[in-house]
């Protein structure tokens, strides 16, 4: 939620570089969008390792929220993915901080929120796809492919079903990384929308104000909302891969 000035709306999205940099046709300039990930990246070190740095029987308030934000995570596997789970606990964990503390970054005035970017989603997305693609093949060799083929099913019925099966799974990054983005994007816009008409309506702004003071909080509840999904369905896609149907 950038910018609250007469301009369009969609003006906090825009990619702006700080340090141009280029490899041949390879423009790695860092941005906005770079500042943001790498402050995000420190928040979330700073808060594990200065929350953890005593270890104490006893936790304070800070290593009590350390350790919930962990429990969070380690029930949220164990209740998807069962025991099997535990070894990829810092993938999903790291994707969970990453997400939330993005998505809250995002709602800070003047801001820059990366997570509405459907370049960054969809290479996170990407990510979990092939890394769960190479999960279930290593795991299961070419049996792996009867996850295309729904159980019970007639064979008469597979030159049907098993070209819906291999698009729904190959959709997955698609949906994973849209569902995140279109949230974001479209929550922003429209609190930037709102928030343009409370300066031109003058005495009777103090409606659309009490309109975006409620959005921002829903927005809040979407931010841990989206980090909660984008987890979940990692959690049940290397489910997947692990135990197939």
């Amino acid at each position: 939620m950038a910018e609250t000035g007469g301009h369009s709306p969609l003006v906090q999205f825009e990619i702006e570089t700080f340090v141009p940099l280029n490899f041949g046709d390879l423009n790695i300039s860092f941005t906005n969008s770079s500042l943001m990930m790498v402050i995000t990246l420190v928040l979330i070190s700073g808060f594990l390792i200065l929350g953890m740095r005593r270890g104490a029987m006893v936790p304070g308030r800070w290593q009590c929220m350390v350790e919930l934000s962990y429990e969070f995570v380690a029930n949220l596997i164990r209740d998807t993915v069962g025991s099997e789970g535990r070894r990829y606990f810092p993938i999903i964990f790291t994707l969970f901080m990453f997400v939330l503390v993005g998505n809250l970054l995002g709602m800070i005035p003047y801001s820059f929120t990366f997570t509405s970017h459907i370049i960054v989603t969809f290479a996170m997305a990407a990510v979990v796809f092939i890394g769960v693609t190479i999960l279930a093949v290593v795991k299961h060799g070419m049996h792996f492919f009867s996850f295309f083929v729904p159980p019970g099913s007639p064979l008469y019925m597979w030159p049907l079903l098993i070209p819906i099966e291999v698009i729904s799974y190959l959709s997955r990054p698609i949906s994973l990384s849209v569902r995140l983005f279109a949230n974001m994007l479209a929550g922003h816009t429209l609190l930037k929308v709102i928030a343009g008409f409370v300066a031109v309506m003058g005495v009777a702004g103090v409606l659309p104000l009490a309109l975006v003071v409620a959005l921002t909080g829903l927005e809040i509840l979407i931010a841990f909302l989206q980090a909660y999904v984008f987890a979940i369905l990692t959690c049940l896609y290397i489910n997947d891969a692990l135990h197939l149907h």
